[in-house]
């Protein structure tokens, strides 16, 4: 289980442990975005700090018809307590929890400033 709470913006907030590979760690504040199809953005900044290899370019197709690119890098996230490989999309300032990486989890938001946030895998 992974638990965070809904900050003064009204943002679904957990804490996620991310590790580099050369054993380096750093602990983000990401926003869960049920917008957002991939499994997590991480900004330049924590991707260079963390030393995370590069993977391969993407792309999307944003809600007003631009289409960006990013890199795309490797990192392994601690998620839900086990040490989990994924390919996270370089872009933005904030961490964003995308919904494949909520994929098989219930996610419970008590929508108030300081409302718990769960998220669980399922049975």
């Amino acid at each position: 289980m992974i638990e965070g709470a809904v900050n003064a913006a009204y943002e679904a907030v957990v804490t996620l442990p991310l590790h580099g590979p050369d054993g380096r760690t750093h602990d983000i504040q990401a926003v869960i975005d049920t917008g957002y199809t991939g499994t997590l953005t991480l900004p330049t900044a924590v991707v260079a700090e963390l030393k995370l290899s590069f993977s391969h370019m993407g792309w999307a197709f944003l809600a007003n018809d631009d289409v960006v690119s990013f890199d795309v890098h490797d990192v392994i996230v601690l998620w839900d307590g086990q040490p989990t490989h994924i390919k996270a999309d370089a872009t933005g300032s904030t961490p964003l929890v995308g919904m494949l990486l909520l994929d098989r989890h219930n996610v419970n938001i008590e929508v108030e400033s300081g409302g718990r946030v769960v998220i669980q895998a399922r049975a």
